[in-house]
């Protein structure tokens, strides 16, 4: 494939963003909303397919081979606002080491939501809902790389499933976010990737959301490619959002610094909305995570 993409082809793309409609979104990692641009058609199309580029090699992977709780060498379990509610105004509450939420399983990772409140766990914060959200912090983080992750959305009304990674310094946005792939499951054809920083979040964030007819049917490739110069972002190799470093300093580029991954299924909240009661349980299933990078 080719190393980047030219700059009048980014400028043609941009062009093209620029003529969707604004959709206010909800950032993962915090509470403020994202205004993205919504693409009216493919935005990248030009671009070739995004695939492990060459002289790149497996660094890191979980395959879910193992049955049982999720490798507890490689995911911890994020429990820290069970109690003082997830950001978003999301409805989920987020369990600790319990099969009903997160387990291998016939070699996939099942994050399964259902309706059901947690009453008895001291941390409970009146949350109707359980599920969980898993992260590399602590664990394993990059800077720089090639994410692939195969999955199948839950898409039921009022879910929320991502992959995204987070800065390691633990300040947000200023050591930036990056949203591989989030999906609302009251738009089940569509699907978003965004890039979040202190130069671009609440209403500034980058990102671009696609129709995907038929996302719901069953596994797709979710992949980023993060270079010093750029970060791409693909479903099944057609690239979808492109956020090229604008070299103006660490408020619009801190991603030269390590970054840890995430998988969670958010229930309801500002972007979620609406809850269809009746789908649960709604699972979010991951046949593997792989992380490559260059030179090494």
């Amino acid at each position: 494939m080719k190393a980047s993409v030219t700059q009048k082809t980014i400028r043609q793309a941009r062009a093209v963003l620029a003529l969707g409609s604004l959709l206010a979104l909800a950032a993962c990692g915090g509470t403020a909303l994202t205004t993205m641009t919504q693409a009216t058609s493919e935005p990248f199309a030009g671009l070739p397919a995004l695939v492990v580029p060459a002289g790149y090699r497996l660094v890191w992977a979980d395959e879910f081979n193992t049955d049982g709780l999720p490798d507890p060498a490689k995911w911890s379990f994020d429990t820290e606002r069970n109690k003082d509610g997830w950001y978003n105004h999301e409805r989920q509450y987020y369990s600790r080491d319990r099969v009903e939420n997160a387990v291998v399983q016939g070699g996939r990772l099942r994050i399964t939501a259902r309706k059901e409140a947690l009453s008895g766990a001291p941390d409970w914060g009146g949350q109707p809902y359980t599920s969980a959200r898993l992260l590399t912090r602590g664990k394993a983080a990059w800077t720089y790389g090639f994410f692939e992750v195969r999955a199948k959305l839950p898409c039921g009304k009022g879910t929320w499933p991502a992959i995204w990674t987070l800065g390691t310094g633990g300040r947000w946005p200023e050591d930036g976010e990056l949203d591989i792939l989030e999906q609302i499951g009251h738009r089940p054809d569509r699907i978003f990737s965004t890039v979040h920083m202190a130069a671009g979040f609440g209403g500034k964030g980058s990102g671009t959301e696609v129709g995907r007819p038929g996302v719901c049917d069953g596994f797709h490739n979710y992949q980023m490619l993060w270079t010093a110069g750029e970060i791409r972002f693909a479903m099944d190799g057609v690239v979808h959002h492109v956020y090229a470093n604008p070299k103006t300093g660490n408020a619009a580029w801190p991603f030269d610094a390590p970054q840890y991954l995430l998988l969670n299924l958010a229930i309801g909240g500002d972007l979620g909305g609406e809850v269809d009661e009746g789908m649960f349980p709604r699972i979010f299933e991951i046949e593997y995570v792989r992380v490559y990078q260059a030179g090494r």
